[in-house]
């Protein structure tokens, strides 16, 4: 329910703004137009240049003719005054071919989800699973009360919260999906998320991930010559958002925390991060992206020969049990269609319609006005787009660094709100829409108010580390 009522808040609310702007100002007759075919031609990292800095063979090419060249994939152009500034051309999909690109992600889900399903067959068949969860079991049935002792959704959401901290969306996602499968199976109202399904949807979107290897290998692309800085507030702020959203589902569940399993739990799971991040101040940049791909990768290749070696030691038809739980991962990529389509339009409208202008333009306003730190407005675009879109958080994190430089109080900001929790409606129409849950219940508030929090202290730490 409460996902119907924001999806059609985000189509009501992007018409009127479409219907105000075209009525009350001027050169907006193609807007309506734009919302269904999409707009291009929008300027982005727009800011001045040093006449210097701009090659001569570039000035040659400007004219009054030709008013704008191209340099080093940015547009250059010159005013009447012959300042110089470099800006860049954006495009937004309309409705139609954002259905286009819901389909094709969805398409390009179905190899991954067909690989890891079929090894999660097989080691379902096994018995890999269930030793997963008699392992995790004491903790999660702590926190999953509702779940019986050794379920094989215990082995599963641990598989999938090891993707994610990993920072391995690839395999999050069918494991993600599978954890819900397996907690459908004790849901007693198939149309609603069960409580158990709740705390495993905000401990995901939490996003707490150990190592921010995106993030580093973008910075290291962009020229900072320290990307690794923003490891440690990433690792902190996620932890803030995965320890905030135990707290907000099990006061709602009233779940107790302060039991010793718990709490041994947590300790250990700081004494790993405390580890992780004494080894990894040791090294340097290279050394940091060497490390975090080898040992992402040699995990996942570990995992496959350990499901391997225990599928023969239990004479399990490997390959028959493969294929099995591929099949279900192209019919869960086509299931989630649906879904990807109406979540990916409304966002497209708002897009289009200048809603997501207007909220960031009203955000720096507001700071401005308020005498805030304007370092903040300019970094906050980011963090508002981060539930929304994972590829448009990319992409402004990547605009906002090129403007501001990667090592600035801006660039390292932004990149700690990249790393801030996860893309909550995206969570919530794929994870829900792949097993039919139309009702979920207090998720998407939980998950918003993890991501405020996320927000809030990625602020509190860049003070601390990078002002």
């Amino acid at each position: 329910m409460a996902l119907s009522r924001i999806w059609s808040a985000f189509i009501l609310v992007a018409l009127a703004v479409t219907l105000g702007r075209y009525l009350f100002q001027p050169g907006q007759e193609q807007l309506f137009s734009q919302l269904v075919t999409g707009r291009s031609g929008d300027t982005t990292m727009v800011r001045p240049i040093d006449s210097l800095a701009v090659p001569v063979t570039v000035r040659q090419q400007l004219s009054d003719a030709h008013p704008v060249a191209v340099w080093e994939n940015v547009n250059v152009t010159k005013d009447k005054s012959g300042s110089f500034r470099v800006f860049k051309l954006q495009n937004a999909n309309g409705v139609f071919e954002t259905t286009k690109d819901a389909v094709n992600l969805c398409l390009g889900l179905i190899g991954i989800m067909a690989l890891f399903l079929g090894f999660m067959n097989i080691a379902e068949r096994a018995g890999g699973i269930r030793f997963l969860s008699r392992i995790i079991g004491p903790f999660f049935s702590k926190i999953f009360p509702d779940l019986p002792k050794d379920h094989p959704a215990l082995g599963h959401m641990i598989m999938n919260y090891s993707a994610i901290l990993l920072g391995l969306d690839n395999a999050a996602t069918p494991f993600g999906i599978k954890s819900m499968e397996s907690l459908q199976e004790l849901n007693p109202s198939k149309e609603t998320a069960s409580n158990a399904q709740l705390m495993f949807l905000c401990l995901h979107a939490a996003g707490l991930t150990l190592i921010p290897t995106a993030i580093i290998a973008d910075r290291v692309t962009l020229k900072s010559q320290f990307p690794t800085q923003i490891f440690i507030p990433c690792l902190i702020v996620g932890f803030v958002a995965a320890i905030s959203a135990l707290i907000l589902v099990s006061v709602k569940q009233k779940i107790k925390l302060f039991q010793p399993v718990i709490v041994l739990w947590i300790a250990g799971i700081i004494a790993v991060i405390t580890g992780l991040i004494l080894y990894v101040r040791t090294l340097d940049a290279k050394g940091v992206q060497v490390f975090s791909l080898t040992l992402s990768n040699a995990l996942i290749l570990l995992l496959f020969l350990l499901i391997l070696a225990g599928a023969i030691y239990k004479k399990t038809p490997i390959f028959d049990a493969f294929v099995d739980g591929a099949k279900d991962g192209f019919e869960v990529a086509v299931k989630i269609i649906p879904y990807l389509v109406g979540l990916l339009v409304a966002i497209s409208l708002l897009r289009n319609s200048g809603v997501f202008d207007f909220v960031m333009d009203g955000v720096k306003y507001l700071f401005h006005g308020l005498g805030g730190d304007p370092r903040i407005a300019d970094a906050l675009p980011t963090a508002l787009l981060k539930p929304f879109s994972g590829s448009g958080t990319r992409a402004m994190m990547i605009d906002t660094l090129k403007v501001h430089h990667p090592d600035s109080f801006v660039g390292n900001m932004t990149s700690v709100f990249r790393g801030a929790s996860d893309t909550t409606f995206y969570i919530i129409a794929v994870y829900c829409g792949a097993i039919g849950i139309k009702n979920t219940r207090y998720a998407v508030g939980i998950m918003l108010l993890v991501d405020l929090i996320a927000v809030l202290t990625s602020i509190g730490v860049s003070y601390i580390f990078f002002r």
